[in-house]
């Protein structure tokens, strides 16, 4: 699906993608384990980013690391997503799944 408006001086046009139809959907922010990130970096990461506690960050990381992968946070897709592309600049392993 394209939408395209017109002005005297240019035409923009926005993608599927780029039109925001399921931002209110309910989902799921999931983190997997990889092999060359530091517990203490995923932790910071999930304090800073998520506001996750020191607590709820070391299990998170535990879990991660024991299960190949946790779910780090629940909301809304346009609250995760900002959240999954800073982690990602972070260099951790982020996916959004629908719930």
């Amino acid at each position: 699906m394209l939408y395209a408006s017109s002005t005297d001086t240019d035409t923009e046009v926005l993608l599927e993608e780029d039109i925001d139809v399921d931002s209110g959907t309910p989902a799921d922010l999931i983190v997997y384990n990889d092999d060359h990130n530091t517990f203490n970096w995923v932790m910071k990461s999930f304090e800073e980013i998520l506001g996750h506690t020191n607590a709820q960050s070391e299990q998170l990381a535990l879990l991660i690391h024991l299960k190949g992968k946790a779910t780090v946070k629940s909301a809304p897709k346009s609250e995760l997503r900002p959240k999954k592309e800073a982690l990602v600049d972070r260099g951790l392993s982020a996916v959004i799944e629908d719930r």
